[in-house]
C-alpha cells in the first residue's frame, strides 16, 4: 500500500454535475483533486448521445435555477456563454389517451449542444481520468490499494455500496438507497407531427410514459425528435433486452399525442439507476474522510440538488483538510 503523502490528490469518483462540483468546490479551496470516472466522457446522467447526427439528452431533460441559489449564477454565465439557453415554464399534461391541460412552473432551461456539454464545461481545468473503474474504497480512506486525503463518492447509492467495506455504517446507509430505472426511448420522424408549442409532456395514468420532451424544441433547432422516458415497472421488466420495449412505448407516445404515423427511426437507452426513490433532506454524508453525494441527496432529485450536494461535500472536505 502506498503511504499518503501531502500533495496526494483528494479523489472524486464520478463525473457527473455532483462529482465535478464537488472537485470544483474543493479546487477552489486550494485543495489538489482528480476525479475518476468509468465512463469515457464526463456526464453521468446528464449525458447526451450523438444520434442521426445531433446529440440528443437521454438522462435528465432540462434544469432549474431558485432564484436564491447558487446554482443560478452557473446557469446564468453559461447562458451568457450560449451554452445554456432558456426553455420553457409551460408543460402540457396528459394521460394514456391525450392531452388534457398545461401547467406552469419554474423556468426550465435546456442546452443546445446536449446538457453533457455543461458538465464538460465544469471539467474544464480539473484533472479528470475516463475509463478509470475504481475498484474499492476502504478506511484510511484508501482507493484501490493507495491512501489519499479524502474520497468522494458521486454517484447512486446503490453503486457507492458495492465500492464500501460491506461492514461500515456509510456501505449499509448507501446500499438502503432504493433506485428506480427507466427508459429513454429516442424517436425520430422526417417532419414536425405535434404542436409547435407542446414543449414537453407529464403523463400521468400510464403503465407506459412518465414524461416525453421535445428535444428539438429544448435543444432550439427544431428537430423533429421526441424522448420519452418509461415507467419504473415498464423499465424493470425490459431491463435486460431494452429494445423489446420500444414498440410498445411507441404505441404509447401515439396514442398521447394523437399521431398516426410510426417513427422513421428509433433508439433506446437504459438506465438501471435514474432517479432515487426517496432522496434524502441532507446534503451528503461524510465519514472519516469518506463522503457520499448526488441527486440521492439535498431533496428534491433534480440538476440543481446533485450540484447544490457536491459544492456542499467539496466544502465540507477541504474545511476538514484544512
Amino acid at each position: 500500500m502506498a503511504d499518503q503523502t501531502l500533495d496526494a490528490p483528494v479523489t472524486v469518483v464520478g463525473a457527473g454535475i455532483a462529482g465535478l462540483s464537488c472537485a470544483r468546490a474543493l479546487a477552489g479551496a486550494g485543495v489538489t483533486v482528480r476525479v475518476l470516472d468509468r465512463g469515457r466522457r464526463p456526464g453521468g446522467r446528464m449525458s447526451s448521445r450523438t444520434i442521426h447526427g445531433r446529440p440528443v439528452d437521454l438522462g435528465a431533460s432540462y434544469l432549474t435555477a431558485g432564484a436564491d441559489s447558487p446554482f443560478a449564477g452557473v446557469v446564468g454565465d453559461w447562458v451568457t456563454r450560449g451554452l445554456a439557453r432558456p426553455w420553457t415554464d409551460t408543460f402540457a399534461v396528459a394521460g394514456p389517451d391525450g392531452l388534457r391541460r398545461r401547467t406552469t412552473g419554474p423556468l426550465r432551461y435546456g442546452a443546445p449542444a446536449g446538457l453533457r456539454s455543461l458538465v464538460e464545461d465544469l471539467a474544464t481545468g480539473l484533472t479528470v481520468s475516463s475509463q478509470h473503474t475504481v475498484r474499492q474504497v476502504t478506511p484510511g480512506p484508501v482507493v484501490d490499494g493507495a491512501r489519499v486525503p479524502a474520497v468522494a463518492l458521486a454517484m447512486p447509492g446503490s453503486q457507492a455500496g458495492r465500492l464500501l467495506d460491506p461492514a461500515s455504517a456509510l456501505a449499509r446507509e448507501a446500499a438502503a438507497e432504493e433506485w428506480r430505472p427507466t427508459l429513454a426511448v429516442v424517436l425520430g420522424w422526417s417532419s414536425r407531427r405535434w404542436p409547435a408549442d407542446l414543449h414537453g409532456v407529464f403523463v400521468n395514468d400510464s403503465p407506459v410514459l412518465e414524461w416525453i420532451a421535445d428535444d428539438g424544441d429544448r435543444r432550439g433547432d427544431g428537430a423533429p425528435v421526441l424522448v420519452a422516458h418509461t415507467t419504473p415497472d415498464l423499465a424493470a421488466r425490459h431491463l435486460a433486452h431494452p429494445d423489446a420495449a420500444v414498440p410498445e412505448v411507441v404505441g404509447a407516445v401515439r396514442s398521447v399525442l394523437g399521431m398516426h404515423a410510426d417513427p422513421d427511426w428509433t433508439h433506446v437507452h437504459r438506465w438501471s439507476s435514474a432517479k432515487p426513490a426517496a432522496p434524502r433532506d441532507e446534503p451528503f454524508a461524510l465519514v472519516d474522510g469518506i463522503g457520499l453525494c448526488g441527486d440521492g441527496w439535498h431533496a428534491p432529485s433534480k440538476v440543481e440538488s446533485a450540484w447544490a450536494s457536491g459544492a456542499a461535500l467539496g466544502r465540507a472536505l477541504a474545511a476538514t483538510l484544512s
